[in-house]
């Protein structure tokens, strides 16, 4: 398709405008309390939405499930997904609606050291752009999901939503691996629902074979979970043990592997 030079331009700037409405009503909406880290993820995320929506669709031949399941959630959300590809981290904000109340999403990343012998990867998930994207590092080594999870908690008190992967890591086979229980603490410590999401047809996705249109990527929405629901599957005694979240994760990521294809 050919676009018109002045049917172009006028598309930009109705995006831009649309991008600036959607950055003022967030600011100034007194039921969402804006500090300062929400605004370059809000930027970045709300500028990128269009032309990765795009990519997906025509190339990865996106298909987009179970958003009708979000809108019981009446406030912000956690959303739980398999990690089998690098591209995971800009399917959900794609997959929402342009105008989703859950922007900008937050992740919680490996710490930067972490990349330092990644080769690109440490410019792409090691510095800038993973932070103006909303990535803040886990504290790794701690054994204290308080003190390794503790801007991702203030976060998530502040009314933002997170996208996590609870896996902790790529997935080297393609099938869901043993989870993490900081998803599980996260939720508790906001009293935020989990929404499972399941990614399907992005294992070892090659530039070449993406570009020529041979996948078929789905991105499926799952009921949210609250806080009674993860109570009633893993009872609580008197004296919290930690290992309760592992067990709550790996409740949430059962539901994901239920989703996918």
């Amino acid at each position: 398709m050919i676009f018109d030079n002045h049917l172009w331009e006028w598309w930009v700037i109705s995006i831009t405008r649309q991008n600036m409405l959607f950055i003022v009503q967030k600011c100034y909406n007194p039921r969402i309390p804006m500090k300062p880290y929400f605004f370059a993820p809000l930027i970045l995320q709300k500028l990128i939405w269009p032309p990765t929506r795009f990519i997906l669709w025509f190339f990865g031949h996106l298909e987009v499930r179970g958003l009708e399941n979000l809108k019981e959630i009446k406030g912000n959300a956690i959303f739980a997904a398999n990690h089998a590809s690098e591209i995971d981290p800009f399917l959900v904000p794609a997959s929402l609606p342009f105008w989703s109340r859950f922007s900008p999403l937050f992740y919680t990343t490996r710490e930067k050291e972490f990349y330092n012998t990644n080769g690109w990867r440490r410019h792409l998930f090691g510095g800038m752009f993973i932070n103006a994207w909303g990535g803040y590092g886990v504290k790794v080594g701690l054994n204290d999901y308080k003190k390794s999870l503790e801007t991702h908690c203030d976060i998530i008190q502040s009314k933002g939503s997170f996208c996590v992967y609870p896996e902790g890591r790529r997935s080297p086979d393609g099938t869901i691996q043993p989870a993490k229980g900081g998803v599980a603490y996260l939720a508790e410590c906001g009293n935020t629902p989990i929404v499972p999401v399941a990614f399907s047809g992005t294992f070892r996705t090659p530039f070449v074979g993406f570009f020529l249109r041979r996948r078929h990527i789905v991105v499926h929405f799952g009921k949210p979970i609250y806080q009674e629901e993860l109570k009633r599957y893993v009872p609580r005694g008197e004296h919290l043990d930690p290992h309760v979240y592992k067990l709550e994760a790996e409740y949430v990521m059962g539901k994901v592997k239920m989703m996918i294809d």
